[in-house]
């Protein structure tokens, strides 16, 4: 049996009829829902949808207890629904693109789009804004009637701002005419006649808002006040100034730049002026003008693979941070430095080559380091007798390596106050060194390592120091006459050296193991011991000659490149040992925390201790040279230690010259005069933190964030408002912190013309933490004491409260040559950021 159909009966020409459509139909469908029951009545055209019931009509979706749908009018209203004690229960909200409104009762036209809402409250990023009633129009402007603002996010709000009229303009701004600010529902006397807040993400340009403040030296104040304009995505620009009323004033330009995968930076230009005493009385009257300058960027690693540029500069006046910076990392730092490197690796290549500029300075002493241009070119190992293809096991020769090294220097050391002058660049050196090291290493009796080399060196000077011996110039250290007079000689010189060694190294491993019973298991001691010959012949005679340097007629040997940037070799030749030791210490402890079947957990008792020193055969005295002693650990993963020294083995006579003979010949058990040393110890403690794990992901979302990006800018500057305001920025979830640092030196020096011993021992404490009262108060301290001069460092403390929507900060420098008092209430929101009240007292003691 075969199905077949009828064939077409319409004829071909047939035109199609077309069906009217009501003129009150939606252009779209209402997709719609209730959780009790829905009631339809046709006639009337009306629905109606009871108990959580929820449409949505295109973009908007309205959920209620109630709505009702009129298709005539195309009006939908939804309410609250009323229970059998008579309470409403339910709410009606709103969802319309990205924004959403929950209120009582909510009637929308379908149609244009319209509505209007009772007794509304709705979110605008940080905002949150409540409307008694409110019209929404068809471009989703919102017309709101007695409105209420703020950030709090609680139902009954600790703060708002209570305005009869508001527009809001969805992604851009909210407007409000006069508006009264209400604290716990009170209302205050603070008004202000109009508000506009932003509610748009990104880049907006506006006026940034000062701050008041009150200092001792430069009067009442108006700081960190300006502009800040946005060009782009690739650019902007932040103008700050502060106006003082004894005159003083500064300015800072802050442009940043990005390109995303490309490169990023940003940049600091800051001038001040600084008035002194009265200006009708000249003899009491100074100015001090400063400038600083800093610089960074940063260039992305996948832009051009092998090259990559970055810069990270700091410049100015010494006095700069005296009069313009308060905060407390900034002003105990008398060291600032800068640094600007290009770098290109050939890839596939065994070539490196480093430019760069360099510059360090001393804010205390106001020396200053320029270092331009300086250059590092390398070549990486090579093996020339290593065929292309290894099959087998190598010959000795196929390890001999060979690689090259050669250094530019061009620096120039000078005081502050003579940048760009000409003496600053008749200070400046030029050198450049060339190295060529030739090495392998070869597996001797299964456990040692034998390691021959062959290295030479030379060196390129544009500059000799002339220095001789003159009685009849002035020397103002010691107030008399005589003194060293010191020339420079241009030209281009030589001098070259060559050095072969031949060294021996192996580890050795001892283990002292416990009963089973113990808590230690064991303890093990790794000594890696090194032995070295090596033989250096005098390739430079007449490099070093005897110069006098005292009325005595005591002399000492001194090269004419002595104090060169690329070094000297040393004086006659060496033909010696060279020796070492390196310790390490564990041990082996019971832990119920190791899930392994050995329950057991390493301890590091000592990371690293020894000594080092060499023995010069050749020489005619003096042949062994000072030891060198070091120690470092990490005791419990808390407790930071490392210590250092050196130890002279030789006596001196009566007037501090070193004689040719060692310490234990007097019948002393020593290795000889300890002439200097140092020690430095550090830990922390901090109680859980309650958001930790939240925090880590934050932190990691924010180390993803490119330099150049905006919103690591803004990190930037947020880092900086935290070191100058550390009360407003502490964490409440944290209940206790403390941080301790200390440090001891100590030298023991000689003077030769004197034979006098002058020891000098410094010791510095350092310690900052917080603590939490309660859960809302805390209170902190940066602090330090200066053992050497008996006296308290710089000290900040801090008392913060957390208020839910605002914190309350008071900061204290109690004494030194800068103290501050600041009393500050900040708003938390960004959004809000400039509403705070802040009184800030600043006291110099010059």
């Amino acid at each position: 049996m075969v199905d077949s159909l009828p064939a077409d009966t319409l004829p071909a020409d047939t035109v199609p009829i077309a069906v009217p459509v009501s003129r009150d139909s939606m252009d779209a469908p209402i997709h719609y829902k209730a959780k009790d029951s829905i009631v339809m009545q046709v006639p009337q055209k009306q629905i109606f949808m009871y108990g959580s019931a929820d449409t949505k009509y295109k973009e908007t979706s309205i959920k209620a207890e109630r709505i009702k749908i009129n298709q005539q009018t195309g009006i939908m209203e939804a309410t609250k629904w009323v229970d059998t004690a008579g309470k409403s229960y339910g709410h009606v909200e709103m969802t319309d693109h990205d924004q959403s409104f929950q209120s009582d009762t909510m009637q929308v036209n379908i149609n244009t789009h319209k509505a209007k809402i009772y007794h509304t409250r709705s979110q605008y990023g940080e905002g949150y804004i409540g409307s008694q009633q409110s019209k929404r129009m068809a471009d989703n402007t919102i017309f709101g009637f007695k409105n209420t603002f703020t950030t709090c996010d609680l139902d009954t709000p600790h703060f708002q701002f209570r305005a009869r009229k508001i527009k809001v303009i969805p992604d851009k701004l909210v407007i409000s005419g006069p508006a009264n600010l209400e604290i716990e529902g009170i209302p205050t006397p603070l008004f202000i006649p109009f508000a506009i807040f932003p509610i748009t993400q990104g880049q907006r340009s506006g006026i940034l808002p000062p701050q008041y403040v009150t200092n001792q030296q430069k009067g009442i104040g108006l700081e960190n006040g300006g502009y800040y304009l946005g060009l782009g995505e690739h650019f902007d620009l932040t103008m700050r100034g502060d106006v003082y009323s004894y005159g003083s004033w500064s300015l800072t330009a802050s442009p940043t730049y990005r390109k995303r995968y490309k490169y990023n930076g940003g940049l600091n230009l800051s001038f001040a002026n600084t008035r002194f005493g009265d200006p009708a009385v000249k003899s009491e009257f100074s100015t001090s003008k400063d400038f600083r300058v800093t610089w960074n960027h940063s260039m992305d690693s996948k832009a051009r693979p092998g090259v990559n540029f970055g810069a990270a500069v700091n410049f100015g006046t010494s006095s700069y941070n005296r009069y313009n910076v308060y905060d407390y990392n900034t002003r105990v730092n008398n060291n600032i430095g800068s640094s600007i490197t290009f770098s290109k690796t050939w890839i596939g290549k065994p070539y490196n080559l480093t430019l760069g500029l360099n510059h360090s300075q001393n804010l205390s002493t106001r020396d200053v380091s320029v270092s331009f241009p300086d250059g590092t070119f390398t070549v990486n190992t090579i093996y020339p007798f290593q065929p292309k293809e290894m099959t087998g096991t190598p010959k000795w020769y196929e390890k001999i390596g060979i690689s090259y090294n050669t250094v530019l220097r061009n620096q120039a050391n000078f005081k502050d106050s003579l940048f760009g002058k000409q003496a600053m660049f008749d200070a400046m050196q030029t050198g450049m060194q060339h190295n060529i090291p030739v090495s392998f290493s070869i597996p001797v009796f299964k456990t040692f390592t034998l390691s021959p080399g062959i290295n030479y060196t030379e060196y390129w000077y544009t500059k000799k120091f002339i220095r001789k011996w003159d009685p009849a110039k002035d020397n103002p250290g010691l107030g008399t006459k005589g003194a060293i007079d010191t020339s420079y000689q241009a030209g281009f010189f030589t001098a070259r050296d060559v050095s072969a060694s031949l060294s021996l190294s192996t580890a050795m491993y001892g283990m002292y193991t416990f009963n089973k019973h113990s808590k230690v298991k064991a303890i093990r001691h790794v000594m890696r011991p090194t032995l070295s010959a090596s033989y250096r012949p005098d390739l430079n005679p007449n490099l070093y000659k005897e110069l006098q340097y005292n009325k005595e007629g005591d002399k000492s040997m001194v090269s004419v490149y002595d104090g060169a940037i690329i070094g000297v070799p040393s004086p006659g030749s060496f033909g010696g040992l060279n020796f070492g030791l390196d310790n390490n210490l564990e041990m082996k402890v019971y832990s119920k925390k190791d899930t392994s079947g050995n329950h057991e957990r390493k301890i590091k008792l000592l990371d690293g201790f020894g000594i080092n020193g060499s023995y010069n055969l050749v020489a005619d005295s003096f042949k062994l040279s000072t030891f060198s002693v070091y120690a470092r650990t990490n005791l419990f993963d808390k407790l930071n230690i490392s210590a250092s020294g050196n130890i002279d083995p030789y006596q001196t006579d009566n007037r501090g010259r070193r004689i040719d003979k060692y310490v234990w010949q007097q019948g002393k058990i020593s290795l000889g005069r300890l002439t200097n040393a140092s020690i430095s110890m550090s830990t922390s403690f901090q109680s859980k933190d309650k958001k930790s794990q939240s925090k880590e992901k934050q932190i990691d979302s924010i180390s993803n964030i490119q330099n150049g990006d905006a919103a690591f800018a803004a990190q930037q500057r947020q880092l900086a408002m935290v070191r100058n305001n550390p009360g407003e920025y502490v964490d409440f979830d944290i209940p206790w912190r403390i941080d301790l640092s200390y440090s001891l030196s100590y030298t023991n020096t000689i003077i030769p013309d004197s034979g006098g011993v002058v020891k000098r021992i410094t010791q510095y404490v350092s310690f900052n933490g917080d603590f939490s009262l309660t859960p809302k108060w805390k209170i902190g301290l940066n602090s330090g004491f200066d053992f050497t001069n008996m006296q308290i460092a710089y000290t900040n403390m801090y008392i913060s409260r957390d208020l839910h929507d605002f914190t309350l900060s008071i900061n204290l420098i109690p004494f030194g040559t800068f103290r501050q008092f600041s009393f500050t209430i900040n708003a938390k929101a960004g959004l809000l950021r400039d509403l705070r009240i802040n009184r800030t007292k600043q006291f110099y003691d010059l």
